[in-house]
Protein backbone atom coordinates (compact mmCIF):
# COMPACT_ATOMS: atom_id res chain seq x y z
CA UNK A 1 0.00 0.00 0.00
CA UNK A 2 1.39 3.13 -0.58
CA UNK A 3 0.60 6.27 1.42
CA UNK A 4 -1.31 10.00 0.51
CA UNK A 5 -1.67 13.60 1.86
CA UNK A 6 -5.14 15.05 1.25
CA UNK A 7 -4.80 18.82 1.96
CA UNK A 8 -8.21 20.08 2.52
CA UNK A 9 -8.43 23.79 0.86
CA UNK A 10 -10.95 26.51 1.01
CA UNK A 11 -11.56 30.79 0.39
CA UNK A 12 -11.12 32.59 3.15
CA UNK A 13 -13.87 35.22 4.20
CA UNK A 14 -17.74 35.24 4.57
CA UNK A 15 -20.29 32.71 3.22
CA UNK A 16 -16.89 30.65 1.95
CA UNK A 17 -15.91 28.55 4.62
CA UNK A 18 -16.52 27.60 8.43
CA UNK A 19 -16.01 30.88 10.73
CA UNK A 20 -17.69 30.77 13.98
CA UNK A 21 -17.47 27.34 16.58
CA UNK A 22 -21.46 27.11 15.72
CA UNK A 23 -20.18 26.44 12.20
CA UNK A 24 -17.91 24.00 13.18
CA UNK A 25 -20.14 21.79 15.33
CA UNK A 26 -22.93 21.94 12.75
CA UNK A 27 -20.06 20.33 10.27
CA UNK A 28 -18.01 18.24 12.36
CA UNK A 29 -20.78 15.05 12.08
CA UNK A 30 -20.11 14.87 8.23
CA UNK A 31 -16.43 15.30 9.04
CA UNK A 32 -16.11 12.16 11.65
CA UNK A 33 -18.45 10.12 9.36
CA UNK A 34 -16.03 10.81 6.34
CA UNK A 35 -12.89 10.27 8.12
CA UNK A 36 -14.58 6.86 10.18
CA UNK A 37 -14.92 5.09 7.17
CA UNK A 38 -11.11 5.30 6.26
CA UNK A 39 -10.57 4.75 9.79
CA UNK A 40 -12.79 1.55 9.96
CA UNK A 41 -10.74 0.14 6.36
CA UNK A 42 -7.63 0.41 8.84
CA UNK A 43 -6.46 2.87 6.46
CA UNK A 44 -6.57 6.76 8.47
CA UNK A 45 -2.87 7.65 9.73
CA UNK A 46 -3.13 10.90 10.75
CA UNK A 47 -5.67 14.00 10.49
CA UNK A 48 -6.07 17.20 12.13
CA UNK A 49 -7.79 20.74 11.10
CA UNK A 50 -4.91 23.53 11.07
CA UNK A 51 -5.01 26.92 11.94
CA UNK A 52 -5.58 29.39 9.07
CA UNK A 53 -3.04 31.67 10.58
CA UNK A 54 0.92 30.91 9.62
CA UNK A 55 3.46 31.96 8.43
CA UNK A 56 5.43 31.18 4.45
CA UNK A 57 9.20 31.32 4.87
CA UNK A 58 10.82 31.91 1.45
CA UNK A 59 14.19 33.71 -0.07
CA UNK A 60 12.14 36.64 0.15
CA UNK A 61 11.60 36.45 3.69
CA UNK A 62 8.64 35.67 6.12
CA UNK A 63 5.47 36.52 5.05
CA UNK A 64 1.18 35.72 6.77
CA UNK A 65 -0.31 32.67 5.49
CA UNK A 66 -2.40 33.12 3.68
CA UNK A 67 -1.01 36.10 1.62
CA UNK A 68 -4.44 38.00 0.75
CA UNK A 69 -2.49 39.55 -1.68
CA UNK A 70 -2.24 36.61 -3.75
CA UNK A 71 -4.94 34.62 -2.75
CA UNK A 72 -7.85 33.81 -0.24
CA UNK A 73 -6.92 30.20 -0.64
CA UNK A 74 -6.23 28.81 2.37
CA UNK A 75 -5.37 25.10 3.65
CA UNK A 76 -8.13 24.05 6.46
CA UNK A 77 -6.55 20.52 7.64
CA UNK A 78 -4.95 17.74 6.32
CA UNK A 79 -5.32 13.57 6.43
CA UNK A 80 -3.04 11.25 5.53
CA UNK A 81 -4.25 7.87 4.48
CA UNK A 82 -2.81 4.34 2.94
CA UNK A 83 -4.32 3.21 0.08
CA UNK A 84 -4.05 0.31 -2.92
CA UNK A 85 -3.91 3.18 -5.69
CA UNK A 86 -4.62 6.66 -6.04
CA UNK A 87 -7.96 5.85 -7.63
CA UNK A 88 -9.48 4.47 -4.09
CA UNK A 89 -7.90 7.96 -2.58
CA UNK A 90 -9.86 9.83 -5.56
CA UNK A 91 -13.55 8.07 -4.79
CA UNK A 92 -13.12 8.70 -0.83
CA UNK A 93 -12.27 12.31 -1.66
CA UNK A 94 -15.27 13.07 -3.88
CA UNK A 95 -17.26 12.46 -0.63
CA UNK A 96 -15.22 15.01 1.74
CA UNK A 97 -17.63 17.40 3.64
CA UNK A 98 -15.20 20.38 2.14
CA UNK A 99 -17.00 19.81 -1.22
CA UNK A 100 -20.04 20.93 0.53
CA UNK A 101 -18.02 24.10 0.07
CA UNK A 102 -18.37 26.30 -4.06
CA UNK A 103 -14.73 26.84 -3.68
CA UNK A 104 -13.63 23.55 -1.34
CA UNK A 105 -11.22 21.05 -2.69
CA UNK A 106 -9.40 18.15 -2.04
CA UNK A 107 -5.17 17.71 -2.98
CA UNK A 108 -4.12 14.52 -3.19
CA UNK A 109 -0.17 13.87 -3.05
CA UNK A 110 1.12 10.86 -2.76
CA UNK A 111 4.01 10.50 -0.03
CA UNK A 112 7.12 9.07 -1.41
CA UNK A 113 8.93 7.30 1.18
CA UNK A 114 12.56 7.72 2.26
CA UNK A 115 14.88 4.74 1.18
CA UNK A 116 15.48 2.17 4.06
CA UNK A 117 19.42 1.55 3.75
Amino acid sequence: MKEYLLLFRNLSGENNYILTPQDMAEDMPAWQSWIGNIAMQGKLISTQPIEYEGKIVSNQGINQCPDKTESNLLVAGYLICKADDLTEVEGWSKNCPILKYPHGSVEIRPIIPFPNN
